[in-house]
């Protein structure tokens, strides 16, 4: 999906809103409303439910859904004919369901799917049904999850699909707990499910699970070099579910399609507000299987430190929903396929203009006249850039729970608000939860975060304008030289082709998703197979001449395995008027960091210690997830003038971590900045 615009129109009392523009779409909003007056409900059967021993089934008159009682396990789903969506070899509790990666601190991972032990219904009638699967953590033994768990699943007359949404819930005093996942998941019938589309560039024929298992395993599990598919167009290349993961801002539809019968099956999410991580955290989508995963928080692209922890009692309790199951199908006469897709984008739009949805019964659940507004306007000061305040041009600016600068990025257990400025700055934030948060932005071309140095206060039904905001973003002195562009992702650097033998079709023809190949950090070692990188300030281009991953290189050991080695990039610059006496600075931002140690030099490559290091830094794993991003990170350095030379100088940027491939880091972007003086 592309950026969204904003447009802010100037009231009579100075109240700046702004509207929500669907650009990418070729749907209007007039067909929008067109399709929401097709939804009749009168037009359509009642919705009935039916008690039976061990299940409970909803029928809308479009499609019917089976629970297992009391547990809560999505069964089965009738539609278009088929009498199973989903893979019916599979047991009951490898459907449809929800689930958790948990532990207890400093032990083993636990995987839970969310088995109730209560059923309720919340409501019957000819409109609408809502179930609720229920477990209390106090009917259980200490082995168990310490959280209340309510699944609740909505079906409403004349929709075509169902609307999950579940709170979780931890009492004060409850034991010290660590969540690393929580997610809904539906593996669909194989035989059926083929074809996986998550936009309009990443859609593809997949392969089986049985081409997996019989395709050569990789350098971990998740990537497999498919030697013998059922599909001969895909032989030979690489499936790694990785290779689909998407940022929180951009996932809003993605799903399957069965060519025969036609029949769409969709995962539509409105709002990121219950993700964790903020606007740009990346997550998996679909997948070989065929699975189709709602993700709402994981420590993916992240690392640990975004896992929930609960010490000393701490209560808690959190929404996370609704989201939308959408099943859509052509008849015979219509020719393309690939309607379907065209589909459920438009029924996300109408989802996401709906919300929040004014049907889910849950007390918990916040409604739109219990949300509050905030607006007002973001404008830059960088007096080396312009004498006069910039205007923020599509910054990224969000609520997120109180916290430090850019911590919105780890923040992991309440909600998030987020927004992009319009062309003159001004911005708007609706629909916002009660409480009391923390103010945050980042402006592409500017490096480093802004945040607001007082709270805001939401209230039911309040609306909020904030004063002119000024970010001074972080600079010391005048530009000597750049490399990159400060927007928190490594995608301006150069990115390899993949080997030939490792291809993913998909991202030969969306070029502009190049990085998510397999296996390139190894490219660096073909690329260099004996001297590291060097960039000379003026005459390199970064954009080829720039490895878009600082990783290891590796050589092969005397039994003929791969050893991997650190490696130590140079940039050459020209000096010709350096104030000894006088402090320099570097910016230096990173897109990513795995593992990683980042020392850097300066002139003098064999002191016994460098100038600067980062210290051991990052669990993000994004060179091997392909994320081009992971957490962003930025380091101002002081340089004394005394390190520096009249002419040729260089930096060393040397990542030591070594023992494996996926040990490194991504730059965003690198500035030399003189002493203020010299401005």
């Amino acid at each position: 999906m592309k950026k969204r615009e904003w447009s802010c129109v100037l009231g009579l009392l100075g109240i700046f809103l702004q509207i929500f523009l669907l650009a990418e779409s070729a749907l209007t909003r007039e067909k929008i409303n067109k399709k929401n007056s097709q939804l009749d409900e009168q037009s359509f059967p009642p919705v009935q439910l039916l008690r039976l021993e061990d299940y409970v089934v909803v029928n809308n008159g479009i499609f019917n859904i089976t629970f297992s009682i009391p547990g809560g396990m999505v069964t089965g789903i009738q539609y278009n004919g088929i009498d199973n969506l989903l893979e019916d070899e599979n047991e009951d509790d490898n459907r449809g369901y929800w689930d958790i990666v948990w532990n207890n601190p400093d032990k083993p991972g636990i995987f839970d799917k969310l088995h109730a032990t209560d059923f309720n219904v919340i409501m019957e009638d000819e409109n609408q049904v809502e179930l609720s699967f229920t477990r209390t953590w106090d009917s259980l033994n200490n082995s168990h999850l310490s959280m209340n768990i309510d699944k609740r699943f909505i079906i409403l007359r004349g929709s075509s699909g169902f609307y999950s949404y579940g709170i979780l819930e931890r009492l004060e005093g409850w034991p010290n707990i660590d969540v690393y996942q929580g997610r809904i998941v539906f593996k669909l019938k194989e035989e059926l499910f083929q074809y996986m589309a998550i936009s309009d560039e990443r859609q593809r024929v997949m392969p089986t699970a049985q081409d997996r298992e019989m395709g050569q395993k990789l350098d971990y599990p998740e990537a497999v070099l498919l030697t013998n598919p059922t599909n001969s167009f895909i032989k030979g290349e690489v499936d790694d579910k990785y290779q689909y993961s998407c940022e929180n801002k951009d996932n809003r539809v993605h799903g399957w399609i069965s060519p025969n019968p036609r029949t769409g099956f969709w995962m539509i999410t409105p709002t990121d507000e219950f993700r964790t991580g903020g606007p740009l955290k990346q997550d998996l989508t679909s997948h070989t299987g065929p699975v189709n995963l709602n993700m709402f928080f994981s420590t993916h692209y992240a690392g640990e430190s975004l896992g929930l922890k609960f010490r000393d009692g701490e209560p808690w309790k959190k929404v996370f929903g609704p989201v939308f199951t959408y099943l859509n199908s052509l008849s015979p006469d219509e020719l393309d396929t690939l309607t379907l897709w065209t589909d459920a984008k438009e029924q996300m739009f109408i989802e996401t203009e709906n919300w929040p949805f004014n049907f889910p019964l849950s007390e918990d659940f916040v409604r739109s006249d219990q949300r509050g507004i905030v607006t007002g306007r973001l404008l830059v000061h960088d007096s080396y850039v312009s004498d006069k305040l910039i205007t923020a041009n599509s910054a990224f600016i969000g609520l997120a729970a109180p916290g430090d600068v850019g911590s919105w990025q780890m923040e992991n257990k309440g909600y998030q608000f987020w927004t992009q400025t319009d062309t003159e700055g001004y911005f708007l934030i609706n629909n916002v939860i009660p409480g009391n948060y923390s103010l945050y932005a980042w402006i592409p071309g500017f490096i480093g975060d802004y945040m607001y140095d007082a709270y805001i206060n939401v209230t039911p039904g309040s609306r909020t304008r904030v004063e002119t905001l000024v970010y001074d973003a972080p600079r010391n002195g005048p530009t000597l030289w750049e490399i990159g562009i400060p927007e928190r992702t490594a995608s301006e650097f150069f990115i390899p082709d993949a080997q030939p033998r490792l291809l993913n079709q998909l991202y030969v023809v969306n070029n502009a998703e190049r990085f998510r190949q397999y296996g390139l950090w190894d490219r660096y070692t073909e690329i260099y197979p004996d001297d590291d990188l060097v960039f000379t300030v003026g005459f390199s281009n970064y954009q080829t001449d720039w490895f878009f991953a600082h990783v290891n290189r590796y050589i092969y050991n005397d039994d003929g395995n791969k050893t991997y080695v650190p490696t130590t990039w140079q940039v050459l610059f020209d000096l010709y008027d350096v104030d000894q006496s006088a402090n320099y600075t570097l910016q230096l931002a990173l897109a990513s960091a795995n593992d990683a140690e980042l020392q850097v030099q300066f002139n003098d490559p064999d002191t016994d210690a460098p100038y600067y290091t980062t210290g051991l830094i990052g669990k993000d794993n994004a060179i091997a997830r392909h994320g081009i991003h992971g957490i962003y990170w930025l380091y101002t350095i002081n340089v004394p003038g005394s390190l520096l030379e009249f002419g040729t100088n260089v930096m060393y940027l040397k990542q030591t971590r070594s023992e494996r491939p996926w040990r490194g880091i991504m730059y965003d972007y690198i500035r030399l900045e003189g002493p203020p003086e010299s401005y």
